[in-house]
């Protein structure tokens, strides 16, 4: 069966930037940008769906596919960004100033659902982005669902709390998840049901529930808050490349988390926005020092 919407922003919009962050790299099975435009396969309550957004005319055609279909049409405007409210942000840096002027159609947009970006959050932790990727492939091709209606080839819907609970230790092993990333993500997946409530709490209080799992800290509750509902002011205190990107960008020197923070610090309750904006600028940090060495698990 096949379900459909037409939706028009009230505001200018840029499909490609608000949708990024789900992108969990060029060969995501769960994500998709082509010709025909960009495919979503997620976990509802109501089971699997896939849709597919397009742009004709100002509008939004939205097409969705599954038992979940229904769910993912009615939360296409706040996937785009249509809940995302920036009153009160000031551009206090010329590169924030010149990046907000460029691109009028940066929203942050949400899932509304915690599970799925919770699973792609978990899996990155302390690793490389190749990595989590790789384990990400893995697991959602041999452990999700075909992604219902006529996706792509190779679209697969993440595992389920249930699919992810069912996971032997060897296969775990096989997808180069090692031991503290599987427990975090088994601790998760026994609560996965209470977890959704943090889109409804938001803010600080839904990422205090999401740490309430062990396993899951500051980062990885900010990179879910970022997706699940758009929070504004969660920033990924703790990531590889964020601090130095800040400093770059906002003083011209690298800084750590501590730095960071001090440099976002007049931008609250929108210092993820600002993140968002230095990250879509463009603007890229000065390359030297080693690179993190990627890690097979599975062979080890």
């Amino acid at each position: 069966m096949t379900s459909t919407r037409a939706w028009r922003p009230g505001y200018p919009l840029d499909l490609a930037q608000v949708l990024r962050p789900l992108r969990r790299g060029s060969g995501d099975p769960a994500f998709r940008q082509d010709a025909s435009g960009a495919w979503l396969a997620a976990n509802t309550a109501q089971g699997p769906a896939t849709v597919l957004l397009t742009r004709a005319s100002g509008e939004v055609c939205a097409t969705a596919w599954g038992p979940g279909a229904q769910v993912l049409l009615d939360g296409v405007p706040a996937l785009l960004g249509a809940d995302d409210d920036d009153s009160g942000f000031e551009p206090l840096h010329p590169l924030i100033a010149e990046a907000r002027r460029g691109g009028p159609g940066i929203r942050l947009g949400a899932t509304g659902r915690v599970w799925d970006v919770l699973l792609a959050a978990v899996l990155e932790q302390k690793v490389t982005g190749e990595e989590a990727r790789r384990s990400w492939r893995e697991l959602a091709r041999r452990f999700g669902e075909p992604a219902p209606g006529p996706a792509p080839e190779g679209m697969f819907t993440p595992p389920t709390p249930a699919a992810v609970l069912g996971i032997h230790d060897w296969e775990w092993h096989r997808a180069g998840v090692d031991s503290a990333r599987r427990r975090a993500v088994i601790a998760a997946a026994q609560v996965a049901g209470r977890l959704e409530r943090a889109v409804e709490l938001r803010g600080v209080a839904g990422r205090l529930l999401l740490r309430k799992v062990p396993g899951i800290g500051v980062w990885t509750a900010a990179e879910v808050a970022q997706r699940a509902w758009g929070d504004p002011d969660a920033v990924s205190v703790g990531d590889f490349h964020i601090p130095a990107l800040v400093g770059y960008a906002l003083a011209g020197r690298k800084t750590d988390d501590r730095g960071m923070l001090d440099l976002l610090a007049p931008y609250a309750p929108h210092r993820q926005r600002v993140v968002r904006y230095i990250e879509a600028s463009g603007f890229r940090k000065p390359r030297f020092g080693p690179r993190l060495s990627v890690k097979d698990y599975r062979g080890m």
